[in-house]
């Protein structure tokens, strides 16, 4: 049973600091049902390669455990070549301070979002190759599925359940690892031991900081626990739960604060009406608002019969509820309410609900995100779903000084994790249509004052013909 993990991130020997293990040795770890090398077939400055080698003892595994006898099956199966439930603990055990995300001599790029690839040699993937993508892609990851023959000599026989998985993409290890230690068993299907509520701390501990706002974390969830219901429910009880407090005290400090700041210039209006009117000019038809909150875009964007199609999309479950409300979708005609989705999810992954939109809009969203999470959202909105425009807002720094009630050097809402100045805001727009194929114009929303600009600033990309 293999895993390799591969990084071109110069120097790629790094990839020994943070997973603890010198690429000059062979390290060896024994397990409970067998034991763990890692070892580095190559490791230069421009490419790095580490595989973790899990060894299992097939009689060890049966040993006292008072089976029939005579059951060859419990010899003879697929559980020491495939990727499962032994491949996580082993991973657990040999990269435990590599998951955790600390490095002592390489802090600086455990911290980095660098490019790494891995490859899972055989693994069942129940479902078939599209759940590994469904699965991966969202996250990420550029994903390959060989589905393996069953015997290369006898092609008649056909394919068998297994397949070759590769994953590319540039994040983090502890992240990498994460994602690996939660998802492996969970496409296998299967797992070795007994599954208890102690999973659902594991589970938590593995994927809480993403599997909440993955568009397939009720499958992935049920297929982790076995499909378990007791522990499934409140393993999805805890991941909400625990997402929408965070989420709901983040939106009740927000719109305190826009009550506050905001309000006497009436900016929240002006916002919408300059971004309806730039969708009008786009010629738009479809549109995707990433981050709706409580569809103030989406209640506009419905008046209007040009926009034939609208999806809002949000981590807040409870957003959508008063979103839900406030578009009264329960009592729409049925021609007006085909028009308009609301769903679940989160802007840092790849999502397929958004592709072919004419625009996607991302209305005071950004400056919500860390900033290590922002070539993510790039990521996802400019490399996977590649819609013909879009429409970002932010506010502009500079204008601040303008808000008499607002204390010098505080951000506007206190869940901004910053705020750019216009030649900020500009120079991230101009990497990110440089690098994805888009042209980038901008406009200012509100006021703009001649000495520190308008209160709010947008720009608008266009894809390239080509």
């Amino acid at each position: 049973m293999l895993l390799s993990i591969s990084t071109s991130h110069q120097p790629a020997t790094d990839l020994g600091f943070l997973l603890v293990k010198h690429p000059d040795h062979v390290h060896e770890v024994g397990l409970p049902f067998g034991s763990a090398r890692v070892f580095y077939p190559e490791a230069s400055e421009a490419r790095c390669t580490a595989v973790l080698m899990l060894s299992i003892d097939p009689v060890g595994l049966v040993r006292g455990r008072g089976e029939a006898e005579g059951s060859l099956a419990q010899y003879v199966n697929d559980r020491p070549y495939v990727a499962s439930s032994f491949l996580s603990v082993a991973m657990k055990r040999v990269f435990s301070t590599a998951m955790a995300g600390t490095s002592k001599g390489r802090q600086d790029v455990a911290d980095m979002a660098i490019p790494l690839e891995a490859e899972i040699p055989v693994i069942r993937c129940r479902g078939g190759e599209a759940i590994a993508r469904e699965w991966f892609e969202p996250l990420g990851y550029a994903v390959e599925v060989e589905r393996l023959p069953m015997d290369p000599r006898f092609p008649q026989d056909g394919d068998s359940p297994y397949v070759r998985l590769r994953l590319s993409g540039v994040l983090r290890l502890r992240e990498l690892l994460t994602h690996l230690y939660v998802l492996l068993p969970a496409l296998d299907g299967d797992k070795h031991y007994f599954v208890g509520q102690d999973e659902i701390d594991k589970l938590l501990e593995k994927g809480g900081a993403w599997l909440s706002a993955h568009p397939q974390r009720e499958t992935i969830v049920g297929r982790y626990l076995r499909r378990h219901r007791p522990l499934v429910k409140a393993a999805l009880a805890r991941l909400l739960d625990a997402d929408e407090e965070g989420v709901e005290e983040q939106e009740v400090r927000r719109e305190a604060a826009e009550e506050a700041i905001e309000r006497p210039l009436s900016l929240n209006e002006k916002r919408m009406d300059a971004v309806v009117a730039a969708l009008r000019e786009l010629g738009a038809r479809r549109v995707v608002d990433l981050g709706c909150g409580e569809g103030r875009l989406l209640g506009l964007l419905l008046k209007d019969r040009q926009f034939e199609r609208l999806l809002g999309i949000d981590v807040s479950l409870r957003s959508l509820e008063y979103a839900a409300e406030r578009l009264h979708l329960d009592r729409l005609p049925p021609m007006q309410r085909e028009r308009v989705t609301l769903a679940h999810g989160a802007l840092t992954y790849r999502d397929r609900r958004v592709e072919g939109f004419d625009v996607a809009c991302a209305i005071e969203v950004i400056e919500h995100m860390d900033a290590p999470r922002l070539p993510a959202f790039e990521r996802a909105l400019f490399g996977f779903a590649r819609p013909p425009a879009v429409v970002i807002t932010t506010p502009n720094s500079e204008h601040n000084v303008r808000f008499a009630n607002l204390p010098a050097g505080k951000f506007r809402h206190p869940d901004h994790r910053f705020e750019w100045s216009r030649a900020e805001f500009h120079a991230w727009c101009e990497a990110v249509a440089q690098r994805n194929g888009y042209a980038v114009r901008y406009a200012p929303i509100g006021d703009d004052d001649p000495e520190v600009g308008p209160p709010t600033q947008m720009a608008i990309f266009t894809r390239d013909a080509a």
